[in-house]
């Protein structure tokens, strides 16, 4: 693809994220691409919107950081239908793409279209009115050292009022949560699944994850491993006061909605860990597939399952290890057959070159 210009998002916390940086710009420099850094915080937080303007809409952003710089990034893409390269300097990360030293690399590679891009599915919100935080509850919520987002801005775009509450221009790659303000006092809620009722809940937290947000929080709280190549809505209760507990996998046009009940204390609403609004009892909020989709530079095609292992410390059960390196299950140095064509197997591995004879006068 031909870059027009680049966004940096840069963990500026960690010195081997600023050094990255560093190349990012040599190498936009050296290819006339502009470059810009976004999402910075020294002024405070801003809307996604104003932020990608700020940098000149640009049609590839960087980050410089682990999952949770790439999820800053993301929001920004999502807004402007760009695509996101993620350079990985986080510690247990599933989302970024490259490591550091190879950034330069990546960056040719983008320009010169040998690149795939992968499309990982959003999420997007209704509620039954705007959300907002109440002075003081902010600092009380406040995640990490960092300026709070601001609220979601309404959809002027979409029908608003009635029964479908107001569209909320706002979008989740990992998960959108629905806690508890007061530890003493859980958050009830009734979670309806495609216009029905699943279950009255009580709990510390409720969450609705993408299939990539499904190793994240909703992981840590018991919830399933999906494909990012999926599509679904991911529901979990976070340590729920009741028998049923676990986690519901819906299609994507199966929509979650939590109604805070009556009896209930005040709720916090996070979108991908960052706190956006607070809900009182009576409010819900609609979670949906957003129309829009998370576009991601891939290099080669992303071994998730082998991440998984890795990044979850996965051990072989003492009792099945077998001797010696586990091999494919699938014979991938020969084509797929007939049948199985259309199935993403691993690729074939390059053949290694021909050994040679000594030449010898």
């Amino acid at each position: 693809m031909t870059v027009r210009r680049i966004g940096l998002v840069v963990h500026g916390g960690r010195s081997e994220a600023v050094a990255a940086a560093d190349v990012v710009r040599a190498w936009a420099a050296g290819n006339d691409v502009p470059c810009a850094d976004i999402d910075v915080w020294q002024d405070g937080r801003r809307h996604a919107h104003a932020e990608v303007e700020a940098a000149g809409d640009p049609d590839l952003i960087v980050t410089l950081g682990g999952d949770g710089t790439f999820l800053r990034g993301a929001r920004l893409a999502a807004e402007h239908d760009a695509l996101v390269l993620g350079v990985d300097l986080g510690r247990v990360g599933f989302l970024t793409e490259v490591p550091a030293s190879t950034v330069h690399t990546a960056l040719d590679a983008v320009a010169q279209d040998r690149m795939h891009v992968e499309s990982r599915m959003l999420l997007t919100l209704r509620a039954s009115r705007r959300l907002d935080v109440p002075p003081g509850i902010g600092e009380l919520m406040r995640y990490g050292r960092r300026p709070m987002l601001p609220p979601p801005r309404v959809r002027t775009d979409c029908a608003a009022g009635g029964d479908w509450g107001v569209a909320l221009n706002v979008t989740a790659l990992n998960d959108v949560v629905v806690e508890k303000l007061a530890r003493d006092r859980q958050v009830s809620a009734a979670v309806y699944i495609a216009g029905r009722l699943l279950a009255s809940y009580s709990a510390d937290a409720l969450l609705v994850a993408t299939p990539t947000g499904s190793t994240a929080y909703s992981f840590a709280a018991g919830g399933p491993v999906v494909s990012p190549r999926a599509d679904a809505l991911v529901f979990t209760p976070v340590a729920p006061h009741m028998t049923f507990d676990r986690s519901v996998v819906a299609a994507p046009d199966e929509p979650l909605a939590l109604r805070i009940l009556q009896h209930s204390g005040q709720a916090a609403v996070s979108i991908d860990g960052q706190l956006r609004g607070v809900l009182d009892p009576g409010d819900w909020i609609g979670v949906y597939a957003a129309p829009r989709r998370l576009r991601a530079v891939r290099l080669g095609p992303m071994d998730f399952y082998g991440r998984l292992r890795d990044r979850m410390n996965l051990t072989d059960a003492p009792a099945a290890v077998a001797d010696g390196t586990q091999a494919p299950l699938w014979p991938v140095s020969t084509p797929p057959p007939h049948d199985l064509a259309h199935l993403a197997l691993p690729p074939v591995p390059a053949a290694p070159p021909e050994s040679r004879p000594d030449q010898r006068p």
